[in-house]
């Protein structure tokens, strides 16, 4: 059965999701930020920070209102059944970015790079970003991820062999490019945050590949187990670098570190390195004739 658009109620259904990615955390995000509060120091600065953080995500919650003033890229990773037309899609999810800017759930934060005006409706050229793929299933379904601009900037791209941290072109030398882009990022990126990481691919695609893992749950195993030790691994290491929540020092400096990795050229060994700070805004949406399904 081919699936038909509706695109006044998709239309309606990525309006939801764009504002519920914006005012309400994901729970495991929220269980893991409790977990680390209760693991730090009794009166730390660290366990007060961690504090006013889930203190702010329910109030944001309660009211309906922006978890943080930077509202973010918009990132979409949009899958859709055989015969759907892209621009369809894409020409809705405009409409709905624009209709929650102008309810304030969005900033506006589309700026052109060569006259430097802000659009005012958080759209543009390649905003908001849509990354489409296809599946047999009857549906549409959106993965949105809402990426600050702190935390963006301090995401980072190694190429290997990399002669200033010892790094050969191995998992051993993508462990040494990870810590050396969290240490470098300190508290500038709103940690605690979460690591998203992409190995191999082109330059686009290494980074396509490392946004993609921050939809993944924060307790979830990867199921290549060379992948699932080194997320431990980094996960365990980079909560030792002291910096703490907003990098005033503590327990807790990442909520999580989630690898991915695709074929590359002989040539070329890129590691890709997603950083998304703690308000890690991200949910999913299924869309079918039937139901919409948040997530």
């Amino acid at each position: 059965m081919k699936f038909q658009l509706n695109e006044e109620k998709f239309r309606d259904a990525v309006v939801e999701l764009i504002r519920l990615t914006s005012t309400d955390l994901p729970e495991d995000v929220i269980e893991a930020m409790r977990q680390a509060q209760a693991n730090e120091e009794d009166g730390s600065p660290a366990q007060s920070v961690l504090g006013v953080m889930l203190q702010n995500a329910t109030m944001a919650k309660k009211d309906s209102t922006p978890v943080c003033q930077d509202t973010g890229t918009n990132i979409h990773y949009v899958t859709v059944p055989e015969g759907i037309s892209l621009r369809k899609v894409e020409n809705t999810i405009i409409e709905a970015t624009r209709i929650v800017t102008q309810r304030a759930i969005l900033r506006p934060n589309a700026v052109d790079s060569v006259s430097g005006k802000n659009s005012g409706d958080n759209t543009g050229v390649m905003s908001p970003y849509i990354h489409f793929e296809e599946w047999d299933q009857p549906a549409i379904k959106i993965q949105l991820a809402l990426k600050g601009g702190g935390s963006e900037n301090v995401s980072a791209q190694y190429k290997l062999p990399d002669s200033r941290l010892k790094a050969g072109r191995n998992l051993e030398g993508v462990y040494k490019c990870v810590v050396d882009a969290v240490n470098q990022a300190q508290g500038l990126g709103c940690a605690p945050g979460v690591i998203g990481i992409g190995i191999g691919g082109d330059r686009a695609i290494g980074m396509i590949i490392a946004k993609k893992q921050l939809f993944r749950k924060l307790m979830d195993t990867n199921p290549n187990p060379e992948l699932a030790r080194m997320e431990e691994r980094l996960y365990t290491d980079l909560n030792k670098l002291g910096i703490g929540p907003m990098g005033f020092g503590g327990k807790t400096t990442v909520l999580g570190v989630k690898i991915g990795s695709a074929h590359r050229l002989p040539a070329s060994f890129f590691v890709s390195i997603a950083y998304m700070c703690w308000a890690d805004r991200r949910h999913t949406m299924v869309f079918s004739e039937k139901e919409v399904i948040y997530d």
